[in-house]
């Protein structure tokens, strides 16, 4: 059977990241996207020049009108653009308890622009946080939930995220200065440390909505989650093949069907 896979995120007219980027991403893997849209951006390769959150009652009957009618077996979400609106998907979560939540805390784009305010994240890092399955923050985002600087110690960091309640930390190392792509996937328990070559390219734009959303795809095809975080290979071969695309003069996409399109010659 074709797993379900919800995203409630925002959309991104340039299509690299947010709603557009976790729809291709679902449907690369194989599975159906649904998607619910909590905000619009106004933004390119090279940033975003506006933000427009949803009104909260669009995004509730959004909810509703996913959840009353449709199988949902995995649920990602990204971007969120008021406390408000973080209350109202918990509220969805616990009523309809879809049985796979990945987060990715987005409060920062990739071109550094703010995406969240204080009372966001406040309601992102107690509310949404504890509802996660997995959250997957970059270093960045991390910094922001734990209101203090990286000092070099990816396991204490994952650590700290895991008192925030969330069932698994991805905490992605891609902001570190190394040769290496490292990460770490840790739950109470047990750690493992995820390395890839790093890429060069400056087609990076969507990266974490992408992992995240591949996180989502692969749990609710039943992997257990330490074998979901696989989902970080996905990333490599999107990020590895970005440059067969052409879009914008700024941080591109990901291709994210590397392996269906032919290749671009």
């Amino acid at each position: 059977m074709i797993a379900n896979i919800l995203t409630i995120a925002g959309s991104d007219s340039g299509g690299g990241a947010g709603v557009q980027a976790d729809l291709k991403t679902i449907s690369a893997l194989e599975c159906y996207g649904l998607s619910v849209v909590n905000a619009v951006t106004a933004q390119n390769t090279q940033g975003v020049r506006a933000i427009h959150p949803i009104p909260v009652d669009v995004v509730r009957h959004q909810l509703e009108a996913v959840f009353e009618d449709i199988r949902i077996d995995a649920v990602k979400v990204g971007m969120v653009g008021s406390p408000d609106i973080v209350e109202v998907i918990v509220k969805a979560l616990q009523r309809f308890k879809p049985a796979h939540v990945v987060v990715d805390p987005v409060m920062v784009s990739g071109s550094g622009n703010p995406l969240a305010d204080a009372g966001t994240i406040d309601a992102i890092r107690y509310k949404l946080l504890p509802m996660a399955n997995v959250v997957t923050p970059n270093m960045p985002e991390a910094e922001v939930l734990l209101n203090r600087k990286f000092d070099g110690e990816m396991e204490e960091f994952a650590a700290d995220l895991l008192k925030l309640e969330p069932g698994h930390v991805f905490l992605k190392g891609g902001h570190v200065k190394n040769q290496e792509s490292t990460d770490i996937f840790a739950s109470r328990d047990r750690s493992i440390i995820l390395t890839e070559d790093k890429i060069e390219t400056n087609n990076t734009h969507g990266t974490g909505c992408t992992l995240s959303s591949a996180m989502a795809v692969y749990l609710a095809k039943g992997l257990p989650s330490f074998e979901a975080a696989a989902a970080k290979k996905y990333v490599t071969g999107a990020l590895r093949h970005a440059g067969e695309l052409n879009v914008g003069r700024g941080d591109g996409p990901l291709n994210h069907f590397f392996a269906h399109w032919k290749r671009v010659r």
